[in-house]
């Protein structure tokens, strides 16, 4: 494998795939990088893997070179595994962070401490031409504040404490959050996998 595409215009998420693929002489390029422009590609699963699966294997398909493509978001057990993979537009098809998170905590206003259990996801799927796609998962379990704290991050950090924290992921700095979080556990699953190839 000598060049592989990430499904994301994201820079912050390109930085961290190229840390991780270019010591293997594995060169990476995102959305941004390809002449050939790639159209939003609907997600229609309804789980996380079936929605990052979607998008690598359409751009694998197109492309015909290896394709990462992620899927995340949040899952709280009180709300039977919702947003789920609707996090990015639970509160409406326009996605909106605010919003999104103020309906989690109206949903959960009258949920005890010890019942606001939850875990963000992020699934990666890889999908190589004539292969079968391989998925990692990578979760970050934690619990639900009742009201929001930190400036750092986004989406639903301002709510979410990380088990054994007593700070939420907004109040964590980005190199803290990045040692712990969901994303971080999938490409270090990702690491192995380039390893071993």
């Amino acid at each position: 494998m000598k060049e592989l595409i990430i499904a994301t215009k994201n820079e912050g998420k390109m930085r961290d795939f190229r840390r991780l693929f270019e010591p293997y002489g594995i060169k990476v390029l995102s959305l941004i990088d390809l002449t050939d422009p790639v159209e939003d590609i609907e997600e229609t699963g309804t789980t996380f893997e079936a929605n990052a699966a979607i998008k690598a294997e359409a751009i694998c398909q197109k492309f015909n070179t290896a394709v990462i493509a992620d899927d995340s978001g949040i899952a709280i057990d009180a709300l039977d595994g919702a947003p789920g993979v609707y996090s990015a537009r639970y509160a409406g098809e326009k996605k909106d962070d605010q919003a999104n998170l103020e309906k989690v905590l109206n949903e959960l206003a009258d949920v005890p401490r010890e019942d606001r259990t939850g875990r963000f996801v992020c699934v990666l799927a890889i999908a190589q031409p004539e292969k079968e796609t391989i998925f990692k998962r990578g979760e970050c379990e934690g619990t639900i504040a009742f009201e929001q704290a930190g400036a750092h991050g986004f989406g639903y950090d301002p709510i979410f404490y990380p088990s054994d924290s007593a700070k939420t992921m907004a109040e964590l700095t980005p190199e803290e959050k990045n040692q712990i979080s969901h994303r971080r556990k999938a490409l270090d699953q990702i690491e192995n996998w380039v390893k071993q190839l």
